[in-house]
């Protein structure tokens, strides 16, 4: 192979390093949740005695909302880096998640996909409890949108099986 091609090669597969400060960026995003969490929980004790159930549930629906959401950027940060990026040396560590060993891109978009329905289900369920106060057009856009992200993910989980299933088999059909 040529000189002039290794080093293209070299230089594309070094520009994966590009990605690092997105991750980075997705970092210091958590860290806005953390505050959002942080003050959405002070006022929910602040407000206690102060306010009804329905608030309170809605609250505590936000405060589940901002988790996931922050569960999600893990999800994104930690798979995405190893996955596109560099391994992490995380041998021995006691703290590695269990889903990281077996970590690829399509287990990280099902795994995306999945949380994303968490997170639209938790909305929904604000929308049910709210039901009162809005629009019955916002309320079915909202189901809508929640079943487009179900039939989505049972997609994107159905491909992956597929080619998974595929690769698998001709791994081990005889040749």
């Amino acid at each position: 192979m040529s000189k002039p091609v290794k080093a293209m090669e070299g230089f594309i597969f070094w520009s994966r390093w590009l990605q690092a400060p997105l991750y980075l960026g997705l970092i210091a995003a958590q860290g806005v949740y953390v505050y959002q969490f942080m003050h959405e929980l002070l006022l929910l004790i602040t407000r206690a005695g102060h306010v009804g159930e329905v608030e309170v549930m809605l609250i505590v629906l936000g405060l589940i909302d901002v988790v996931m959401i922050a569960n999600l950027l893990v999800m994104v940060i930690i798979g995405g880096y190893e996955t596109f990026v560099s391994k992490l040396d995380l041998e021995g560590n006691p703290d590695q998640p269990e889903w990281l060993s077996h970590v690829n891109a399509g287990v990280l978009k099902v795994k995306l996909a999945t949380a994303l329905i968490g997170i639209s289900s938790i909305h929904l369920l604000k929308t049910f409890i709210n039901a009162g106060q809005l629009e019955d057009r916002v309320i079915i856009a909202q189901v809508g949108i929640h079943l487009a992200f179900l039939v989505s993910a049972m997609a994107i989980a159905w491909t992956d099986k597929v080619m998974t299933g595929t690769l698998l088999m001709s791994k081990h059909a005889p040749h």
